[in-house]
């Protein structure tokens, strides 16, 4: 089942395998909008070719989680992270169609309208601010289609459209990235890094050149709203942000990428406050029977006409040992606002310290087979906190987590 386009251009891959070239791996649109991650990593999937020639894929992840967590703030909550990815391709002479959509049940399957994740914020629940919770994915997390066009035997021109999408600003989102892809939680920096991941009326073209190494210009124009509460519904707005993004690709185990964007308005509970986004990572893939995945994010917000800058760091790193183990890590360094608060947090938004947050995890597989894999896992969570919290939080409260993990496709 190899795609006729990438034999073409002398890409001898399977579509949801190691992809040899930046084009090819452009190709695959494994993750979600038109992120990279490094070529020689094959995501999991279902697929199937039909017989007009329709290249059928399936992906998607669920966890079952109990959440534990210390601290005059620490809550518990038993609930599912979930997503589920169908996808169609199709070569048409020198261009490739495909067609995506990105779908999470986590409105019905996280009850409060967050699940508990101490110094987490953004977004709201019952009209104020989620604070110490991680809000659900809207069911809608992608709506899109992509039309990428042959320019030569080393380029492509590529167009993406979604209803619901994710432009060209920050790394792959968390819920999608091969080094986090054992942790159920996600990254404190989220709003600072890859929350652009669910965006409304997202335009993206981009513009792919090189062989085994090569580079990406991508530009795009979107709403910057952030979903509201009701998350089963549709949103639509003016395309009112923007965002450009360069990836840089030395070779098929290595994917580098800056990127620049301008929010207008991201926040309902700060409607006044534009944002302008820097974002630079790097992700890397090395390994078969054993594997590593790892990624280094920094991202900045910063409010625009005010000497306000939030900056967020991440390193995490997920080791595949054999077919039956895996272990991870997650190191964080997240500046933290007023919001945190609460009642007495005053209207506009400043930064009132960074915390540190400490991740190892392990995981033992109970399940392979040729549809899937299941794994039980349990996680655990160190928190360095800032002076200004430390009587709201303690010192040094901890998060534990267990959980079962179901993944499609092998």
């Amino acid at each position: 089942m190899v795609s006729s386009m990438a034999a073409a251009q002398g890409m001898p891959m399977q579509m949801g395998g190691p992809a040899a070239t930046v084009t090819a791996n452009v190709l695959r649109h494994a993750g979600s909008g038109t992120d990279l991650e490094p070529g020689a990593a094959a995501p999991p999937m279902l697929m199937r070719m039909t017989g007009n020639n329709w290249m059928l894929m399936l992906h998607g992840v669920a966890f079952v989680v109990e959440q534990q967590q210390t601290g005059p703030r620490g809550d518990d909550k038993f609930y599912s992270a979930n997503w589920l990815m169908p996808m169609a391709q199709r070569d048409f002479g020198r261009g490739q169609l495909t067609l995506r959509t990105m779908l999470s049940l986590e409105p019905a399957t996280i009850t409060g309208r967050y699940y508990p994740e101490l110094f987490q914020q953004g977004e709201t629940a019952y009209g104020r601010p989620i604070v110490d919770g991680q809000h659900p994915h809207n069911f809608f997390m992608e709506i899109a289609g992509m039309w990428d066009q042959r320019l030569g035997d080393k380029a492509l021109l590529t167009f993406y459209s979604a209803l619901v999408g994710d432009p060209a600003l920050g790394p792959t989102a968390f819920p999608h990235r091969a080094s986090a892809s054992e942790d159920p939680l996600a990254t404190l920096g989220h709003h600072l890094e890859d929350s652009t991941h669910i965006s409304y009326d997202v335009v993206t073209v981009g513009l792919t050149a090189g062989g085994t190494r090569g580079a990406r210009l991508e530009g795009s124009g979107f709403h910057g709203r952030e979903p509201d509460e009701n998350r089963w519904h549709m949103q639509v707005g003016a395309v009112d942000s923007w965002s450009a993004r360069l990836s840089l690709v030395p070779n098929s185990h290595w994917v580098a990428q800056y990127s620049l964007g301008r929010l207008h308005s991201p926040e309902a509970v700060h409607p006044q406050e534009d944002v302008l986004r820097q974002t630079a990572s790097v992700d890397c893939h090395y390994g078969s029977a054993t594997k590593l995945d790892a990624t280094a994010v920094w991202g900045r917000n910063h409010t625009v006409g005010e000497a306000q800058n939030a900056n967020a760091y991440l390193l995490e790193a997920t080791f595949h040992l054999g077919k039956k183990q895996s272990a991870w890590t997650r190191m964080e360094n997240a500046d933290r606002t007023s919001d945190l608060l609460k009642a007495a947090a005053p209207s506009a938004e400043t930064v009132i310290g960074r915390v540190q947050a400490y991740t190892a995890g392990y995981a033992h597989s109970l399940w392979t087979g040729n549809l899937g894999a299941a794994e039980l896992g349990a996680q655990a969570t160190g928190y360095a906190t800032p002076a200004r919290l430390v009587a709201d939080y303690c010192a040094h409260p901890w998060g534990v987590a267990a959980f079962v993990r179901f993944q499609l496709g092998k």
